[in-house]
């Protein structure tokens, strides 16, 4: 009896306590986690649990400061997919990945690729929520991790930046408002330039730029050489690149916040005497750190009227326009140098300054400062150069082609930039030719003289330009002549219906070249429609006079296609060389060429069948090229636009005008010139010069990307704001969710298998480095089979929107608006 007053206190116990239960940080695969739950991290900074920011009521998974009596979150789960009730559950299910569901229905998943026996999730004492194995605690284990998709708050410990091994990307985007966490227009990442940049983004405008790493700190960062609070460290090998803080004194609670109201990124620190928390520096700090302030070639200088100065040795573009404070045009050199002329250019070094945009750079770790010089010098296209580390003494080489863009002054003595200028003796020159010019007296019987003498020259020369003419023409026509029958003597496949045309059939047949007739223009020239007297339809391309290509190219391009023949590439059916005209008749495309049905509004009429179909054609045009033809051949300036599509849309590649030849065993080749369109180009051709069939397999790989999506590789233009479409295809390929890439038109006429083998053989074909892109052959066996394809690595990201104009190649048809064909000087 003595006992029973104790019983009914035991429930009351065990209730009791239950309320003072230790908090747990960690779920196990066979626990569940509803809304009201709660973890806690061992150091009790941070919780995570469901939340409803704001005024709002959805649910959201989210960590914030456990202690903080001012809810503060720094990362969500499911920002763009809120649960509208309390029945959300967090997970972990049998393949032990995490989950959040509602339902029965996954709302957010933590995918990993690696599965663990005994997986639990775990709050970390750094606010790091991690999927891991239960026997192994070791960080490069983690299974998956929070910090490597983090929301709008950068929190000690975190990277930010790219593993380069499997292509993450570790950006930031602010909440859309206070009571909505899902993703804003403004971003921050870490772009893979050779000299790898800091941007943030207000939608797809570059708004603030921090600058790269110069060993100490950001180039950029104005307001301070170094951070007391913060220890920052800058990783760059090939493995990864990222940036990351730790705090000095850990008993802070700091935090990095991008704030989508004020367009700014906040460093707070928590006030545990006035409970709030209070902002210790912001950026932009001022009206120079915004993006491009001064225009190309222009100086930032706060404190200065009016803010924005041209460089020293440089003028404003528009004086008027400068004058009026409107400086987006910039400035430009005040004297032009001449490249690699002894006495005629030098380099001016200028202190203090943020360095330059680094989208058109090329960097070397280990060169030393004169090697720089040197090679900068050495290089045509080099505007300015730098050290890429300022650390003891200063090392590495950093080198800027074309406008210097986005410059201001900063108040720190560390940062030197040396920029290309024409040399003292050149304006020592130029004055002396203009003294000469002064002393000429110009007299009314001078100007007679000089207009009697232009006079007869001119009679002169129109005589004996019709003479050279009828010569030129003569001589041209036979050098093609001798050129074909050697061709066939060779005995290439080609023969002599290659058709040496009469300028007058050609005129007659355009209508005398009517812009009615007129089908395109493209930097070789017009292109125009006409019908020969036997009623064949042909298009003509004209090469103009002011054309970058030359007579050289015009060659290369009939002598490749009276050797070629296959379905997959136009066919050209003759050429006429009279005077100082040069023209190549094709094949009649009624279709035009393809990026006028993929990127224009006739890409709803292209299904998936038929952008299939295309695909397809392309690789086998590619596989005769490069193997099936008796020779080896690049085409190297492969892109929508050179490809034709004929009544039935098949397709076939077209403008051989800067196609190489391999012979026996070659497999690569480099060259100083550098043509093509930027946007295509493989990275090993597009920065060091060399090319194979592989390069090929890059544009290829571009070109796929672009026939799934209907989107054009540059321009700033995606929703992932990313680097450029190859950017954007990546990072939907590890987020899971690549169809997402493939094209709203194609609806319900796609079949997702094929769209998501086309999307993985393209990555695979834009592989950073030549060896791990497969052949077209190889494609060609991917596209017809299922076979398991090799997981891709991160694909090699091009630069856009380059400023150095060059050689344009060839179209045959309307080119894409934004594309740009290019020539640069570049070492071997």
């Amino acid at each position: 009896m003595a006992i029973l007053p104790y019983v009914p206190v035991l429930p009351y116990l065990l209730f009791f306590f239950s309320g003072f239960s230790f908090a747990t940080d960690t779920i196990t695969r066979f626990e569940s986690f509803s809304d009201g739950k709660t973890l806690v991290s061992k150091n009790g900074i941070f919780e995570l649990g469901f939340f409803s920011p704001g005024s709002s009521t959805d649910r959201y998974v989210g960590i914030w400061y456990h202690k903080i009596p001012e809810r503060t979150v720094v990362w969500v789960a499911n920002r763009d997919r809120p649960i509208k009730n309390n029945f959300g559950m967090l997970s972990i299910n049998r393949e032990g990945h995490l989950l959040l569901s509602h339902n029965k229905t996954i709302v957010w998943l933590a995918n990993s690729t690696t599965r663990a026996l005994s997986p639990i999730v775990q709050l970390l004492s750094s606010g790091n929520l991690v999927l891991r194995d239960g026997e192994d605690q070791k960080p490069q284990n983690y299974l998956w991790q929070s910090f490597d998709y983090p929301s709008d708050t950068i929190l000690p410990g975190m990277k930010f930046g790219w593993d380069l091994r499997t292509g993450l990307n570790r950006r930031y985007t602010a909440w859309k408002n206070w009571d909505d966490p899902s993703f804003g227009d403004f971003t921050a990442e870490l772009v893979l330039h050779c000299y790898p940049d800091l941007v943030n983004w207000q939608g797809p405008t570059e708004y603030v730029r921090s600058g790269p790493w110069n060993g100490v700190r950001f180039s950029g960062i104005s307001y301070a050489t170094s951070n007391p609070l913060y220890e920052a460290r800058f990783v760059w090998n090939k493995d990864e690149i990222y940036s990351v803080h730790n705090v000095i004194n850990e008993s802070l609670i700091t935090r990095f916040v991008y704030n989508q109201t004020l367009y700014s990124l906040l460093d707070t620190i928590w006030s545990e005497d006035d409970q709030r928390w209070i902002t210790f520096s912001f950026a932009p700090i001022d009206n120079c750190d915004r993006y491009n302030r001064c225009g190309p070639n222009g100086n930032c200088v706060l404190g200065d009227t009016p803010i924005c100065q041209c460089l020293t040795g440089f003028l404003p573009k528009s004086p008027e326009n400068w004058k009026a404070m409107n400086w987006a045009e910039g400035c430009v050199r005040n004297r032009s140098w001449s490249c690699k002329e002894k006495n005629r250019d030098y380099f001016v070094k200028f202190g203090r300054l943020k360095l330059p945009d680094t989208t058109y750079t090329w960097v070397n770790k280990s060169m030393t400062l004169e090697e720089c010089k040197a090679k900068c010098w050495e290089n045509c296209s080099c505007n300015a150069y730098a050290n890429s580390n300022i650390k003891e003494g200063g090392s590495g080489c950093a080198m800027w082609f074309g406008d210097l863009i986005d410059i201001r002054q900063i108040p720190f003595d560390d940062q030197d930039l040396y920029i290309r200028l024409a040399s003292p003796e050149t304006a020592k020159h130029d004055e002396a030719n203009g003294n000469k010019t002064k002393v000429i007296v110009v007299t009314a019987t001078t100007v007679l003289a000089v207009v009697m003498l232009l006079a007869l020259f001119c009679i002169y020369k129109c005589r004996r330009n019709s003479i050279a003419n009828k010569k030129e023409g003569s001589e041209g026509n036979m050098e093609l002549k001798t050129l074909l029958a050697v061709n066939n003597e060779e005995g290439y496949e080609g023969n002599m219906e290659l058709h040496i045309y009469d300028l007058a059939v050609i005129a007659n047949a355009t209508n005398n070249f009517s812009s009615d007739n007129k089908l395109g223009q493209g930097g070789f020239g017009p292109v125009y429609r006409g019908m020969l007297a036997d009623g064949q339809e042909i298009a003509v391309k004209r090469l103009s006079q002011s054309s970058y290509q030359g007579l050289c190219e015009f060659k290369n391009e009939v002598k490749l296609c009276a050797k070629l023949q296959h379905r997959n590439l136009v066919k050209v059916l003759g050429c006429c060389v009279q005077g100082e005209e040069k023209m190549l008749i094709y094949e009649y495309m009624p279709n035009k060429s393809l990026d006028s049905f993929i990127f224009g509004s006739e890409s709803k009429f292209l299904n998936w069948s038929k952008r299939f179909h295309i695909i397809c054609g392309i690789a086998r045009g590619l596989v005769y090229l490069h193997q099936d033809s008796r020779l080896r051949i690049v085409h190297r300036d492969l892109k929508a636009s050179n490809i034709l599509l004929d009544s039935e849309l098949n397709p076939k590649i077209s403008d051989f005008g800067l196609a190489r030849i391999f012979g026996g065993d070659q497999i690569e080749d480099n060259t100083r010139q550098i043509v093509g369109t930027y946007g295509y180009m493989a990275p090993e051709y597009a920065i060091h010069g060399l090319f194979s069939i592989k390069s090929d397999v890059f544009s290829f790989g571009v070109l796929l990307l672009e026939i799934v999506s209907g989107m054009k590789n540059r321009g700033p233009f995606l929703p992932s704001q990313s680097v450029n479409l190859i950017g954007h295809a990546w990072r939907l390929w590890n987020e899971g969710i690549p169809l997402k890439f493939a094209d709203e038109h194609l609806g319900n006429s796609c079949t997702e298998s094929k769209v998501l083998r086309c999307i993985h053989i393209g990555l695979l074909c834009l592989q950073c480095h030549a060896n791990d892109r497969p052949d077209m052959t190889s494609v060609v066996i991917m596209l017809s089979s299922e076979s398991v394809l090799p997981q891709p690595k991160e694909p090699g990201f091009l630069l856009e929107n380059i400023s150095i104009k060059g050689e344009s190649s060839n179209n045959h048809t309307t080119p894409s608006s934004n594309e740009i064909s290019i020539t640069l000087l570049a070492a071997r």
